[in-house]
């Protein structure tokens, strides 16, 4: 616990059976009180791996998407009674040592939800970021700001937490089981006029750390600025958009 408040790790988990242990390891002690970990229908011995620590592993028997995973994470973790939920991916891209600040953060009331940046620090490149991404991270987060009227360095970071009232009350079942779901989920509690704070964030690049092709990420992007878009029109009340509606 941090000030009282029941802390819960999430684990979204596809494929991480290599590095698994290693994020498990690296996890603060002594501050979270549950870790969760869901299995999108790997093919590899992650949910094996998982059973074998002390953690609560649910196996998803298809794959049903990021999106998907994150809906049974977040429900878990509520059901729970987890007060501060922290979404950290098990490929050890982003590192676990930032749990303890990102939690106070919430903890001590300062925000409601926390996103930890790539971008916020000056590494992103030289940790081997793919320089298209790079690129396509800057003007998708520039055209979002815009857009949404928010001032946030970065939309796309897989690294966030969240205290439960933000989880209660943005119905993020509604949004889709894919990539974007991260993308909604921002806009939502943005509608939903909840604090959020960034902090710097470093990552780690390498094999077997996920990610997604060229083509995927196209229609991710093109998937974030039609969200945007629409939330754009939402606050001009030229359109109504039914996913910030709450």
């Amino acid at each position: 616990m941090l000030n009282n408040k029941k802390i819960c790790v999430v684990l979204p988990a596809f494929n991480a059976g290599k590095t698994l242990i290693q994020t498990y390891q690296d996890i603060p002690e002594g501050i979270v009180d549950r870790i969760i970990l869901v299995d999108d229908a790997s093919t590899d011995q992650t949910f094996t791996i998982a059973n074998e620590l002390p953690i609560d592993a649910f196996l998803h028997l298809e794959n049903l998407g990021y999106g998907a995973n994150q809906k049974t994470c977040y429900a878990k973790a509520l059901d729970q009674d987890a007060d501060i939920i922290i979404m950290l991916h098990p490929d050890y891209q982003y590192t676990p040592k930032l749990i303890v600040s990102m939690a106070a953060m919430i903890a001590y009331d300062v925000y409601d939800m926390v996103l930890g940046s790539r971008i916020l620090v000056d590494s992103a490149l030289k940790s081997g970021m793919p320089l298209y991404k790079y690129i396509s991270n800057r003007v998708l987060t520039f055209l979002q700001n815009l857009m949404v009227g928010k001032k946030l360095s970065e939309y796309h970071t897989g690294y966030r937490a969240f205290s439960r009232q933000v989880l209660e009350k943005i119905p993020f079942i509604n949004n889709s089981n894919d990539f974007v779901f991260d993308n909604q989920f921002i806009v939502q509690a943005i509608a939903g006029k909840f604090r959020i704070g960034e902090i710097s964030c470093p990552t780690k690049y390498f094999p077997e750390a996920s990610s997604i092709n060229f083509i995927r990420s196209l229609k991710y992007g093109l998937g974030c600025l039609w969200i945007s878009f629409r939330y754009l029109l939402h606050r001009m009340r030229i359109a109504d958009y039914r996913l910030v509606r709450f």
